[in-house]
This record gives structure tokens, sequence and C-alpha cells, in this order.
């Protein structure tokens, strides 16, 4: 996926949720939770593994303040899943790099043990 084509690069700024220099934090257009964010770096880059220092701390303030935020508007979450798919296979479909900042709520699945692990069936009970 190229920068001309891509969903990421070309955000209209309603969108947008919060923002720094190398990145930017919007609502996910198809959310797992009500206030499921995307956190987004600039730069058109495919893999999280490929992002520098300034873009993995100019990401890791935006998770910081979008979840502030969330917290502060939303009394009922109690929990959060970060995440990656990084790569075809990992099931990452918009090759721009994001990290996804999933809010929880107290009963949101029967049995939330084993969180992200799940996403592999039968893996989150450990």
């Amino acid at each position: 996926m190229s920068a001309k084509n891509c969903p990421f690069c070309e955000l209209p700024q309603p969108r947008i949720v919060a923002a720094n220099e190398l990145a930017v934090a919007i609502r996910d257009a198809y959310p797992v939770t009500e206030g499921h964010s995307l956190v987004i770096p600039r730069r058109h880059i495919a893999d999280f593994f490929d992002l520098t220092d300034g873009e993995l701390l100019a990401c890791n303030n935006l998770l910081t303040e979008v979840r502030r935020t969330i917290c502060g508007s939303d009394p009922t979450v109690s929990g959060f899943n970060i995440g990656v798919n990084a790569g075809a296979d990992a099931g990452q479909t918009i090759f721009h790099c994001h990290v996804h900042l999933i809010p929880r709520r107290h009963g949101d699945v029967e049995n939330p043990r084993g969180g992200i692990r799940n996403v592999i069936s039968g893996k989150g009970s450990y």
C-alpha cells in the first residue's frame, strides 16, 4: 500500500481526537468497544518494528493521553487492551502502522482471562 491510497495518510481533521508532531489518534471506524481508538504515526510506514524511537515515544504519549480522556469521560472503563497487528499473517489489513487502544468494561465478555491471548482460539486459558 502506497501513501497515495492509504486511508491513514489523508485523515480528515474532524476524525483526529489527539495529535502531536509525529502521530495522531482517531476513533476506530469499526470499534470493538465504545471508545476504541487508533494511534497512527504520521510517517507512512507499514511495520511497528520499523518505527523510530521518536515515533514510538510519540505513539506512547498519545496512547496515554487518549486513555486519560476516555477514563475521564467514561467511568465504566476499567481496563484496556493495547495491540498491534504487524503483517498480514497477524491480521493487518491496512499497511500503515497503527496501535489499537481498546477500552474494556467489567462484564463486557464472560471471561476476560487471557486478554489478547484469545486472538488465537483456545490459547486464552492457561
